[in-house]
């Protein structure tokens, strides 16, 4: 007779994979090294200093909230480093160690863990964290230094020689001062992880030969956004305004890493399509006409709030499930 013992009973969908969680963050992780090289390159090693304790503070805080609500610890599945890489990601170099430490527990006990943890939040926790932020100190993560200069390590930065951001420039309608080239190499000022263009690619094209994420996100949320920015390049270069768009600020970054997020994103193709479009419009409708440059971080956290509706509406029928009601009658397929 067979062992019935060990049968497990569970809702809709059944799928048996090979990948756990903790393999496909580490996967993240992975894809993310060229982006923090590259801002460790640009900002020095205070850079690495900020993602360390951002990283350090979910860890710790998510082991702490678990272990005061008597819940399982589920550090080792690393989904608490990659909350911590992306926070500090979104943040410029100079913010204070204590700042960065808030934002970790906002984003991991306020956000992840009272919604019930992994995959139960509604929201990107890593987004949410950056958004609390710069509501709470918008002249702190709002502030970016001129690259190359030489910063303390642990100390909160004082007296910092700031630099227009290639976005802050084009939010007055013009043409960042560099080339689309140095902009997309990340010889910028901006965040610790999303000045390079091409590291985030290089991360993002390992993420889909991986089997991670289906490029439909990205691709259509980078879509959108150059098809809008140009046909509307506020009076530049069509091609100039639109390349300028695609790779300044935290766009690609936001769409490889952070909409592709499996708990706050579609699961049906054409919802994530759906979903992605609203991101991309979002995005540009915030960098034209809102008070602040950039748009990504509420274009996303918007959208994901809309999840669960775009699943409804795109939802595939079932395969022989009757069809719409009329005139009072259920009719069969």
């Amino acid at each position: 007779m067979n062992d019935l013992s060990k049968l497990k009973v569970s809702s809709s969908p059944h799928i048996r994979s090979s990948s756990t969680t903790r393999q496909i963050m580490l996967d993240v992780v992975i894809a993310l090294l060229p982006a923090l090289a590259l801002g460790v390159f640009v900002f020095g090693p205070r850079a690495l200093t900020v993602v360390l304790c951002s990283v350090a503070g979910c860890v710790f805080f998510e082991w702490g909230y678990e272990t005061l609500a008597r819940k399982p610890h589920t550090v080792n599945d690393l989904s608490a480093v990659v909350t911590g890489i992306l926070l500090a990601y979104c943040l410029p170099v100079t913010t204070p160690l204590w700042m960065v430490l808030m934002g970790d527990l906002f984003a991991i006990v306020i956000v992840k863990q009272l919604f019930g943890g992994i995959g139960k939040n509604f929201v990107n926790p890593a987004l949410a964290a950056r958004a609390f932020l710069l509501a709470s100190f918008a002249g702190v993560v709002s502030v970016f230094p001129r690259i190359r200069t030489s910063l303390p390590i642990f100390a909160t930065p004082v007296d910092v020689v700031t630099s227009a951001t290639p976005l802050s420039q084009m939010k007055q309608g013009l043409l960042p001062d560099v080339s689309v080239i140095q902009n997309a190499l990340g010889m910028v000022g901006g965040c610790i992880g999303e000045i390079s263009t091409f590291a985030l690619l290089a991360g993002g094209i390992y993420l889909i030969y991986r089997g991670v994420i289906s490029p439909r996100i990205p691709l259509a949320y980078l879509g959108t956004v150059a098809v809008i920015t140009f046909i509307f390049p506020m009076g530049n270069d069509n091609i100039q305004w639109m390349l300028s768009q695609l790779v300044s600020g935290g766009l690609m970054l936001g769409a490889i890493f952070m909409a592709s997020d499996y708990t706050t994103s579609p699961i049906t193709c054409r919802g994530q399509i759906v979903y992605a479009m609203g991101c991309g419009l979002i995005t540009v409708l915030i960098r034209y006409f809102g008070t602040y440059p950039e748009g990504v971080s509420y274009a996303i956290l918007v959208m994901n709030l809309f999840v669960n509706l775009i699943e409804k509406a795109t939802m595939p029928k079932k395969y022989g499930a009757p069809a719409k009601v009329k005139g009072g009658t259920k009719l069969e397929k």
